[in-house]
């Protein structure tokens, strides 16, 4: 808000400028690389340590912890912020779409493998996520990679090599589940590591394939 003060040799008074459009862009920048630091740093320190508190974060990204406050009012809202990032992060790395040349089958096995790989980066973070984020909203932030998984399943079924008694978005749900119950056997120690690509691919391939 623009304030007044009185000019000593005229006796009128004059008006602070408002702020310019490239100071409110300077601002705007600033926040933008607050939000950004604050996000790695909670990526990694939710990874490293689920109970991390939002002050310790604060420090890792070298904000105070109003300014953290000021972006995310709660951990809810940060962790939410995390996930996006993480999720928009493992999509990219997956891709675009399975090429049509590739039986629907074998796409399907490599998308298991490939995603498998991505989840083990962020298996720990995952864990973290789920205390704090609800299933139905953790479901909402991998909806965009599991497209992907619903174009092969779709493909698949006009191939024949992919079961068509049961409707398309079990059949997703039964992938994204499994995916992120293996994550959770692997770190509880249930299931080995080494071994939980093939044991994944294997179950997936029996549940979903024709």
């Amino acid at each position: 808000m623009a304030t007044t003060h009185k000019d000593a040799g005229a006796g009128e008074p004059t008006r602070s400028p408002l702020p310019g459009p490239s100071s409110r862009g300077r601002r705007r920048a600033d926040a933008e690389r607050s939000i950004a630091a604050i996000v790695d740093a909670a990526m990694t320190a939710f990874s490293e340590n689920s109970e991390v508190s939002m002050v310790d974060i604060a420090r890792v990204a070298g904000v105070g912890r109003v300014t953290l406050y000021s972006h995310f009012s709660s951990r809810e809202e940060l962790m939410d912020a995390v996930m996006a990032h993480a999720v928009k992060e493992a999509n990219a790395v997956l891709g675009g779409e399975a090429s049509e040349e590739t039986p629907a089958r074998e796409a399907l096995g490599e998308l298991i493998r490939s995603s498998w790989q991505i989840l083990g980066r962020y298996g720990r973070l995952q864990a973290a996520a789920l205390r704090v984020l609800s299933p139905e909203r953790m479901r909402e932030h991998h909806n965009e990679p599991l497209i992907r998984v619903r174009n092969i399943i779709t493909r698949g079924q006009r191939e024949g090599v992919i079961r068509d008694d049961l409707p398309e978005d079990w059949l997703v749900s039964v992938f994204y589940s499994l995916l992120h119950t293996a994550a959770l056997e692997v770190g509880s120690g249930r299931l080995q590591p080494e071994t939980a690509a093939d044991a994944l691919e294997a179950t997936l391939l029996s549940a979903i394939g024709a």
